[in-house]
């Protein structure tokens, strides 16, 4: 295996500048990811994230074709599909969910016959499902890291916000807030997030770096700020971690970096110190005095089981 100092070598030889590029954009990409994935697992939208990773296809196959940005083309794709979904909801006739199953795997079989009407198609596509992490244009590299900054601000700007309705939609469309709004604004999120990680990871398993960095902080922290930290944390730390072990072996990136992160997240789901299920079974053995069993203790309101929240 590749010693940590030969792998720090290779990044800084000038033979190789795709190599500190795509950590560079791995990183970034799974650093947002981790943010936004953490409003994602709260509210329970593995299925809506796995949808828009669909639906920002079509997009990227567009500006692929009249060769234009990809990251633009996937937000405008991602974005005029959220607010379809959003309009169609108001039907309550029909599900949200199923509205969202019509419409997202729609525009990913738009995307498949629009690019299977350009040349090398079978390449194209293979980049596009499965990622093309050393391929990454220069201007990509700044496309990410500025609309990953601009997601963090809105972040930080609508934290409270976010959280208002992901605790307590009820609660908070009686406080005055513009819920239909805020749901609209964490779709174009969610879509915007994955775009930015389509080039790293592919559209097949884009899902992962939303879903399995924030599901993991989740297991080891009841406290959303400690999670929000945790999560882009762990995001990062695997793409890091993930392009290491594929530049080694000689292995996938996309595939490597899923790996990683899953490996943290059953790492997480056994040793937790509080929700792991060593120390569940122990606290079923050795009885701590005063404390209940979290499975047979009355579970507290929503809200009161994220602490932090501010």
């Amino acid at each position: 295996m590749l010693s940590p100092v030969d792998f720090i070598q290779d990044l800084l030889n000038p033979d190789l500048r795709f190599l500190p590029k795509a950590l560079l954009v791995a990183v970034m990409s799974s650093v947002v990811c981790g943010v936004i994935g953490t409003y994602v697992v709260l509210r329970g939208m593995a299925f809506i994230g796995d949808a828009v990773a669909h639906a920002v296809f079509p997009g990227l196959a567009v500006a692929f074709v009249i060769q234009g940005n990809l990251v633009l083309g996937g937000a405008v794709a991602g974005v005029l599909t959220a607010i379809i979904v959003a309009v169609f909801s108001q039907n309550r006739r029909i599900k949200e969910d199923s509205v969202i199953g019509v419409f997202f795997v729609a525009a990913f079989a738009l995307g498949i016959v629009i690019i299977s009407l350009s040349p090398g198609y079978s390449g194209s596509l293979q980049q596009f499902l499965f990622g093309s992490i050393t391929g990454i244009p220069d201007e990509d590299v700044l496309t990410v890291a500025i609309t990953g900054a601009v997601l963090l601000l809105v972040v930080f700007l609508l934290h409270r916000e976010f959280v208002a309705v992901t605790l307590d939609r009820e609660m908070a469309r009686s406080a005055g807030l513009p819920v239909f709004a805020l749901d609209l604004g964490l779709y174009v999120m969610v879509a915007i997030a994955i775009v930015i990680s389509i080039q790293t990871i592919g559209n097949i398993l884009v899902l992962a770096l939303l879903i399995t960095p924030a599901a993991a902080a989740r297991l080891l922290t009841d406290r959303l700020a400690a999670m929000m930290l945790l999560a882009p944390v762990i995001g990062g730390g695997s793409a890091l971690v993930g392009l290491y072990v594929s530049w080694s072996f000689d292995l996938p990136a996309g595939g490597t970096i899923v790996l990683v992160a899953t490996a943290v997240f059953l790492l997480a789901w056994v040793f937790a110190p509080r929700h792991g299920l060593l120390m569940r079974r122990l606290r079923r053995a050795v009885p701590i005095e005063g404390e209940e069993d979290e499975d047979e203790a009355p579970r507290p309101p929503r809200a009161r089981r994220l602490e932090g929240v501010s």
